[in-house]
Formats: structure tokens, C-alpha cells, sequence
């Protein structure tokens, strides 16, 4: 994870964060004067900043200002003890993640640095995919889904209609939210996604509508929320199948009412917010299992879009390929690359249970360990010893599609375990999952390291 970087002229505030945050496993670099905090901001790469705002040299705002003139995608998180209404909305509207008063609250800022640590990661691999899965205005992919979804983004992306966008992990449904948005009238407005898996359940009506000071133990500070910062424009409500079922009542009274009331409030603040929702999750299967409200379900799924697998759609891999081998010879300075025909098909025939997401990165180690410029079938075997013939036998075993797919995700979250030494947190990492999430994955299917 890369390092978060701390701006305060109060060095006791900077130990303290400091302190709370390398506790919880992150590496922080720190320093007291806003010139020099921008010249490491400017050598270094950092996942968040946490920007005091008085200061002697030059205030926050400025910082701010100069952060982004670097880095337009920061992630910056500005902290002060002068917490007011005004300089809350001027943070936002330069750009900041979030607004924190102090004294800070330790819950309040772990949670505000790992959904902007989280979402600089999800920055920086989104336009990873953005370059292969939207390039330059186009989509990459010749096969009839991706030609269809193309048709769809075309169609919607004029309307105000509400989208549900439904797909696999790691197979682009935010880069098609992000597709309607360019595409829309909204295109100058605010595009403000939320990622609702991230957010524990006590804390996401907060995040969506904003609440009081004093409405709840550690709120210090009015907060201004998600729907309010994405008035006139466009919010992403991502893995919308994670919202609990009271959140999920007031995004049904929102859409309803076009109005929301912040928690701890009594007014009713009007909203023009036009709402694109994704999720990895069958909603139906959801709403029957009483996890999924049905009447929130049939406002959102106006115009479905559904972003199939990989596997679905081989004919893309060829495109895809020659794509990241442009791209990654150029990141890491080699000679241009090409993989041969019965290479691709090597790549064709493999499940990609992580889909683009997941070859890419199978690409990039290729071209880094096998180093030529031509690559065939004979130079990858290694990495797939096996793998037809246990694809072969998970077919034959599995009574159903479902099946097969456990059987599939099993088997390769086994094998990347093996691979990484059962170091969880580095399979995590490569995975592209949290770790509690990779320990629910091992749970699920009985995994657990094997006696030596």
C-alpha cells in the first residue's frame, strides 16, 4: 500500500495521526510545513493526504489548490480545528475527499482514510482498464456484448433515466457508468461514485445523505453527504447490493421525493441527482432471500446493462492483449511485444474468474518474466501447466454453472495462496480484494494451509 501523507504545522497532531494510522498497518510520512509537503507530494506517490488548513506558510486551500494542479485524482482528506458549513463546502468544491474536524475522532479517521486510500487505488486501476476496456473515446472489443453495450451507452447516456449495471468483478461496470457520464448532459457535473461494500452499515445513511453535529457519537461536525455533492449530476451507487435495507429506504424516498434529510436533521434539502447502481449480486436471489428491497429494485433497473465475463466474450482477448502489451512495454520501457497466435489461444481457453482485471496482470508478469519480444504457446506453459485438463474435470464434476464457477474461484484462490506462501495480505493485494474478504472467500470453501 502506498504511503499516506500528513500536512499540519502542529507536529503533536502529526504524531498522533501518525500513530493511530501506522497501528492499523499504514506507512505514513509526515512534516509540519506546507513547502515541503508539497515537494514530497511532488516526488513521491502517496494513496492519501490529510491537509491542515491554518497554517503560517500558506493555508490549506492554497495546498489543495497546488495537490491538485499535480495529481487532479488525489485524495485529499482536510482536517481542522475552524470545522464551519463554508469551509466544508469550499474543501469539496476544490476537490477535497472529505472534511474532518478536530479533534479528531480515531473511528472517524480510519474509516475517512481507507475509503480515500480505497478509492486512489480504484482510481489508479480504473485507468488501468480505462485505457483497454474504454480507450480513446472507443471501446475496445469486437464481440456482439460489447458492440451492444456501446449501442446501449449511445441510446441512455442523453436520458435521465436510472441504469443498473450488473457484472462480475473486474469486468468494467464502473467504466460504463463513467461511459453514460460523459456521454450525458451532465457531463460537466459531478460524477460521485460510492462504493457501498466499503462503508459498514452504521455509517453509509451518513455517507449518502450527510448528518447534524451531534447526531451521533463522533459526529463533531455537520458533514455534507454523497447525494447533496452530486446535485446536478450523476451519483454511482457501486456493489449496491451491500446497502442495507434501512439505506435502502431512504435512497427509495429520494428517488421518490427527490428530496433527502440528513441524519440527526429535520429539513428536507432537494436533490437533482440522476442515479447509476452496479452490483456483482443476482438482485432477484437477493430480494427473495429478504436482503434486497423489490420496489427499490424495479426503480432502479430502468435500462439494465449487463457486463459479462471475459470468458463470455474471448473473441476481445486478442484486442485486449495487443492493447496491454502496448501499454505495459511503454510503462516499464521494453521493446514492443506481441503474442502469438497459439499463444492467444492459450489465453483463450483459460476461465479468468478476475476477467480484464485478471489478464491484465497474467499479461504484464509474461512480458516481464518470460522478456522476448515474440512470445508463444511453449513460453507460458508454466504459468498453466494443468490447466486444461482440470478445467476438463471441473466441467465434468460440476452439476451446474454455479458449481463450476465455485469450483473454478476455489481453485485459483488456492493456487495464488500456494504461489504467494499463504501470505494473506500479499494474496489479497494480487487478488484485488480486502483481506476480510479473501478470509470469507477461504471460509466458503474450506481452505486452510496445508500441515508441512
Amino acid at each position: 500500500m502506498k504511503p499516506v501523507l500528513i500536512i499540519d504545522d502542529e507536529r503533536e497532531i502529526c504524531n498522533s495521526i501518525s500513530m493511530i494510522l501506522e497501528y492499523e498497518g499504514y506507512t505514513v510520512d509526515s512534516t509540519t510545513s506546507a513547502s515541503e509537503g508539497l515537494k514530497k507530494f511532488s516526488e513521491l506517490d502517496f494513496s492519501a493526504v490529510l491537509l491542515d488548513i491554518q497554517m503560517p506558510e500558506m493555508n490549506g486551500f492554497e495546498v489543495l489548490k497546488k495537490i491538485k494542479e499535480l495529481n487532479p485524482s488525489a485524495s485529499v482528506i482536510i482536517i481542522s480545528a475552524h470545522g464551519s458549513v463554508e469551509n466544508a463546502i469550499k474543501a469539496t468544491r476544490l476537490g477535497a475527499f472529505d472534511f474532518l474536524e478536530k479533534p479528531i475522532d480515531r473511528d472517524k479517521l480510519l474509516i475517512s482514510v481507507r475509503n480515500a486510500t480505497e478509492q486512489a487505488s480504484l482510481k489508479e486501476e480504473n485507468e488501468e482498464i480505462k485505457k483497454t476496456f474504454v480507450g480513446e473515446g472507443e471501446i475496445l472489443g469486437k464481440s456482439k456484448a460489447i458492440q451492444k453495450i456501446l449501442e446501449l451507452i449511445d441510446k441512455v447516456a442523453p436520458l435521465e433515466t436510472r441504469v443498473l449495471i450488473t457484472g462480475e468483478n473486474g469486468t468494467g461496470k464502473e467504466l460504463v457508468a463513467r461511459a453514460i457520464h460523459k456521454k450525458s448532459e451532465r457531463k460537466d457535473k459531478p460524477f460521485i461514485e460510492v462504493n457501498c461494500a466499503a462503508i459498514p452499515n452504521e455509517l453509509i445513511e451518513s455517507e449518502l445523505f450527510g448528518h447534524e453535529k451531534g447526531s451521533f457519537t463522533g459526529a463533531v461536525s455537520q458533514r455534507i453527504g454523497k447525494f447533496e455533492l452530486a446535485n446536478k449530476g450523476i451519483i454511482f451507487l457501486d456493489e449496491i447490493g451491500d446497502m442495507s435495507l434501512q439505506a435502502q429506504a431512504k435512497v427509495l424516498r429520494a428517488i421518490e421525493e427527490g428530496r433527502i434529510e440528513r441524519v440527526g436533521g429535520g429539513k428536507k434539502i432537494e436533490v437533482d441527482v440522476r442515479i447509476i447502481a452496479a452490483t456483482n449480486k443476482n438482485l432477484l436471489e437477493e430480494i427473495h432471500k429478504g436482503n434486497f428491497r423489490e420496489d427499490l429494485y424495479h426503480r432502479l433497473n430502468v435500462i439494465p446493462i449487463h457486463v459479462p465475463p471475459l470468458r463470455e466474450r474471448v473473441e476481445d482477448i486478442p484486442i485486449l492483449v495487443e492493447h496491454f502489451c502496448k501499454e505495459i512495454t511503454a510503462k516499464h520501457k521494453k521493446p514492443s511485444v506481441r503474442f502469438t497466435d497459439d499463444a492467444i489461444k492459450i489465453l483463450q481457453a483459460q476461465p479468468w474468474t478476475g476477467n480484464v482485471r485478471e489478464l491484465r496482470n497474467i499479461v504484464e508478469r509474461i512480458i516481464i518474466i518470460v522478456d522476448k519480444r515474440e512470445i508463444t504457446a511453449k513460453d507460458i506453459d508454466f504459468l498453466f501447466a494443468g490447466s486444461q485438463a482440470s478445467l476438463d474435470n471441473l466441467i465434468e464434476t460440476s452439476n451446474s454453472f454455479q458449481e463450476f464457477k465455485e469450483k473454478a474461484e476455489r481453485a485459483f484462490i488456492l493456487k495464488q495462496l500456494k504461489a504467494n506462501d499463504w501470505n494473506i495480505s500479499k494474496t489479497a493485494e494480487i487478488l484485488d480484494i480486502q483481506r476480510s474478504h479473501l478470509y470469507t472467500k477461504m471460509r466458503k470453501y474450506g481452505i486452510e494451509k496445508e500441515e508441512e
